[in-house]
């Protein structure tokens, strides 16, 4: 595996010392290439040179190699798990815990903010107004989280899964949408990089959808509603975190104990347990009502440019900038296919500087690819329906699937024209291979 981690961290040094690639190299007598595939996560400094960097760049040896130990090692996860009410959440909880610290994870559990203050208090009807109430759970919910994230660094298991019960986006749920972004405006952030700062969501539909007989107020204090309201806030906390990059749904099916068993199946997959699987399907779709996408509470725009970087045969590289209204978040994703359908895929959030500087390496022969995703929550799944410039009467649709069989719905809006997941030429990375006008050629018939 690639360094990335530590040659960013020797990329700040060097920058916060105000020092070129080229001054660094003459210092430590070896070439500019050198410093930059350090820098760049292709290689290592040996022990001599990191004792001439450590002097260079005013920072104790030991403090070098403790960093490089670290950043090569540590694996932090941080995932919220959402539901409507009376949807198994602290049940799940338990589930989680006993699961994955089976599998040598140290699991972390951010406790929910509003039962809290409300059990203690501080509700929405004690306060002088809900906006009030709604700023101050925000706050203690990030004092918690970066709390916790603090705390993940200092462990010594080098897989650390934080579980968040509930996050920053469920209180869009019970606000305006113009007060909700007011808030995070006050907190200097928005809602792109609240609801993203989560590496995964995942959402327990309440009983109140399709097993009414076992909904009840009994065992939580913060939780007033009845079927109608709960069916309501759930559908509301389901559009609060649509658009999120990796959201999954786990309705009532099943059984219980089937529904959180289907939990920790989807968490383990997005975790790579065993291995980092992606289960995709793909369609080629009639261009689809643009102005009914964007209407739907249950539906969220999203931008991406997506850049293919320089990649051996088997391994695909790319980095994205996702976003919308210049609030952009930051990826690199690796991915190795298996099958038609399964891939295994790695990805990590970048900070803007490392997005630019891996733009270095953008592979020149592909065009970058830029696409407008509507994300649609509908009927439990989650599709994700992708827009081109250069096309105006089809797009595609993609789903991701827990497992090969998973039987799709597709909603009834949709117009299929036919499948395209074992369809090279609709890839993205195939596509990108292609000028604009031969992409124009590629229409629906």
């Amino acid at each position: 595996m690639e360094n990335i981690d530590f040659g960013n961290y020797l990329y700040r040094l060097r920058k916060d010392s105000n020092l070129t690639q080229r001054y660094v190299a003459y210092q430590l007598d070896v070439s500019d290439k050198a410093v930059s595939k350090w820098e760049m996560g292709k290689s290592k400094p040996d022990l001599e040179k990191l004792k001439k960097l450590s002097v260079l760049y005013g920072v104790s040896l030991d403090e070098l190699l403790d960093i490089q130990e670290k950043k090569r090692d540590l694996k932090i996860n941080k995932i919220v798990l959402t539901g409507g009410p009376c949807a198994g959440k602290t049940t799940a909880l338990t589930w989680i815990s006993n699961y994955f610290s089976k599998r040598g994870y140290t699991v972390l559990f951010v406790p929910e903010t509003a039962t809290e203050l409300i059990a203690n208090g501080v509700a929405p009807w004690t306060c002088k107004t809900n906006y009030e109430y709604q700023t101050f759970q925000i706050r203690l919910q990030k004092i918690k989280e970066q709390i916790f994230d603090d705390a993940a660094k200092t462990m010594k298991n080098n897989k650390i899964l934080i579980v968040c019960d509930r996050g920053v986006l469920d209180n869009k749920a019970y606000m305006k949408d113009v007060e909700f972004k007011r808030i995070l405006k006050e907190f200097g952030t928005n809602e792109i990089q609240e609801r993203d700062s989560y590496d995964a969501a995942f959402h327990l539909v309440s009983a109140a959808k399709g097993k009414e007989d076992v909904y009840t107020l009994s065992n939580n204090v913060a939780r007033t509603e009845n079927l109608e309201e709960a069916r309501n806030l759930d559908d509301r906390i389901i559009s609060a975190w649509t658009g999120h990059p990796h959201f999954r749904i786990i309705d009532n099916s099943t059984e219980f104990d089937e529904k959180l068993e289907r939990l920790l199946k989807e968490i383990a997959l997005f975790l790579g347990e065993p291995e980092p699987f992606e289960i995709e399907r793909k369609f080629l779709i009639y261009y689809p009502n643009i102005k009914e996408l964007e209407s739907m509470p249950n539906c969220t725009k999203v931008d991406i440019i997506q850049t293919y970087l320089k990649s051996t045969d088997d391994v695909e590289k790319r980095i994205r900038a996702r976003g919308i209204d210049g609030d952009y978040l930051y990826y690199l994703t690796e991915k190795r296919k298996i099958s038609s359908m399964k891939r295994i895929e790695i990805e990590r959030k970048l900070t803007k500087d490392e997005y630019l500087k891996l733009l270095m390496e953008a592979d020149n022969k592909l065009h970058p690819i830029h696409k407008t995703r509507y994300c649609l929550s509908d009927n439990n799944q989650y599709f994700e329906i992708d827009v081109f410039e250069e096309w105006n009467n089809q797009a595609i649709m993609e789903i991701e699937l827990c497992s090969e069989d998973e039987i799709i719905k597709i909603p009834e809006f949709i117009k299929i024209y036919k499948e395209v997941t074992d369809d090279e030429s609709y890839k993205n990375y195939q596509m990108s291979r292609e000028m604009p006008k031969e992409l124009i050629r590629k229409r629906v018939r």
